[in-house]
């Protein structure tokens, strides 16, 4: 498989994060495929993303908002998906550092192994590369949280990430497995769960929900079964409010 050319400059900074940030381990190694795979994960806030860009096994590409890799278009998301629940008194702040990480942000993500994803009918461009890059034997990881509570470990997945795998099976005939990743920055570890496979006689929608249930609920288990720790979430609430994967227990009445 050809690999994505990427700069001088690019490469000196991605190895000043691995020396400054703290190395993950990876668990669970035997239960990916020996093919290339969809690998789904908690966010994390940014510990998904800059673990599985350093630590991650084998070659693979990285889901992320197509807006992070346009200058003109970082600023606005960049402030509503970060910041925008900051304190009033310092937003004025975030706003500014919005603009001021824009060029680094756009650049950075152009040079990455990343797939920009969209949500509008752009989305086509995304699932088309992710195809491409599965084909020729990369993996692909998504991190498909949104704001919507799930439980204490995770919020309710996105979907439509599954329909990568209507598009895979219409392209090579194959049905494309779906792997859970849990992500624990406060154990430096990062939890590999067994695969789920798309079955290309349901209907789109029986496999949207049928894998993203699985999903969240084996990576829930994979929390719930390690040493107490906190969980780090996807929303940017204040570190004291972070859970515990072992929430406490509700006194009988």
């Amino acid at each position: 498989m050809q690999e994505k050319k990427t700069s001088l400059p690019f490469k000196i900074i991605k190895g000043l994060v691995k020396l400054f940030y703290p190395k993950f381990t990876v668990e669970g190694q035997e239960s990916l495929p020996d093919e290339p795979t969809i690998i789904v994960g908690n966010h994390s806030k940014m510990n998904g993303p800059i673990a599985c860009e350093l630590y991650f096994p084998g070659h693979h590409y990285t889901w992320c908002a197509g807006q992070m890799m346009q200058v003109k278009e970082v600023p606005d998301y960049a402030f509503q998906d970060f910041w925008s629940n900051k304190p009033k008194y310092i937003r004025w702040f975030y706003r500014l550092a919005s603009y001021v990480i824009a060029p680094f942000s756009a650049w950075v993500f152009q040079n990455a192994n990343a797939i920009g994803v969209y949500h509008d009918v752009k989305i086509i461009s995304t699932f088309k590369e992710t195809v491409r890059v599965l084909q020729d034997g990369a993996s692909v990881i998504i991190f498909p949280e949104q704001y919507t509570p799930y439980n204490h470990i995770v919020c309710q997945f996105q979907q439509r990430f599954v329909d990568t795998a209507r598009y895979y099976y219409r392209k090579t005939g194959k049905e494309l497995c779906f792997v859970p990743l849990y992500i624990a920055p406060a154990l430096k570890k990062m939890f590999i769960g067994k695969p789920i496979r798309f079955c290309s006689s349901n209907s789109i929608e029986e496999e949207c929900a049928r894998i993203c249930n699985y999903l969240m609920e084996e990576i829930t288990q994979i929390a719930c079964s390690l040493p107490e720790h906190t969980v780090v979430p996807y929303p940017n609430i204040p570190k004291k409010n972070y859970p515990s994967n072992i929430p406490p227990k509700v006194s009988a009445k």
